[in-house]
């Protein structure tokens, strides 16, 4: 059986950590170099870095950034936001990330999925998707460039395209519950989930261990990514592990 996995998010703007609501306003919630040490110590399986600053869309913020931190972090670290090429990809991953993060370029480009599976295997590419419910008919719309743009593409397209193309992962995040700490989009992620054979991250909404407990019971989710709850409150993943291991989810001994 696969381990289950609790993964941190440290969204970024201008090299300090954030905390958004619904893609709109932010709040600073401290140093992602501090942090990183924090989660290294608490039992993150993995660290994601998303760049989501709307003026600097350019990978050179998160170089510097990820070299310290590979220094003080022993877990795989994944990084996104502006990545454009392949140039840009294989810069990030000489500098100390294990997993790219791809959003919007793959809307223009989906071919760069498959190079970047190509030269560095599909485990190394994750295709993070911001989906948006509609509340009058119930449907998700698809976003890039930090939640901007509407795209055209379905869900259910948009998923088995990338997965198709080489994607190893998906990471799943709800618009409507990003920062709300009112619970995942349960139906979201399990929709994904059920979609494709390749590991699913869901997030957005993680305000309680029981939200997490009800998405890894109820759907095929491969891990579940945090921003709030660990920020606010005195939460971290080893509190989050073991409470989750009452229910007979499988974690990685620490």
């Amino acid at each position: 059986m696969l381990k289950k996995r609790i993964i941190p998010v440290q969204l970024l703007i201008n090299n300090r950590l954030v905390k958004t609501i619904k893609f709109d306003k932010y709040r600073d919630v401290g140093n992602p170099i501090s942090s990183s040490k924090i989660y290294n110590d608490s039992d993150a399986d993995e660290l994601v870095f998303l760049n989501i600053s709307r003026e600097s869309r350019k990978i050179d913020p998160l170089i510097s950034l990820i070299k310290t931190v590979s220094e003080v972090c022993f877990m795989p670290l994944s990084v996104g936001g502006g990545i454009q090429s392949l140039n840009d990809v294989e810069r990030l991953i000489k500098n100390g990330a294990d997993k790219i993060i791809v959003n919007s370029v793959v809307f223009k480009n989906r071919l760069l999925i498959k190079k970047i599976s190509k030269n560095f295997g599909s485990q190394a590419i994750i295709v993070s998707i911001d989906a948006k419910k509609d509340i009058n008919n119930g449907k998700y719309k698809l976003f890039s460039d930090c939640g901007r743009k509407e795209e055209e593409s379905s869900l259910e397209d948009h998923v088995n395209r990338c997965v198709d193309e080489g994607a190893g992962e998906i990471l799943i995040n709800s618009i409507n519950a990003d920062g709300t700490m009112e619970g995942y989009d349960l139906f979201l992620i399990k929709t994904v989930a059920d979609l494709v054979k390749v590991p699913v991250i869901g997030c957005g909404g993680a305000g309680n261990f029981n939200h997490m407990k009800d998405v890894f019971l109820k759907t095929r989710v491969s891990g579940l990514a945090c921003g709030s709850l660990f920020n606010f409150g005195d939460n971290n993943p080893i509190r989050a592990k073991a409470f989750l291991k009452n229910y007979n989810l499988p974690f990685k001994a620490i």
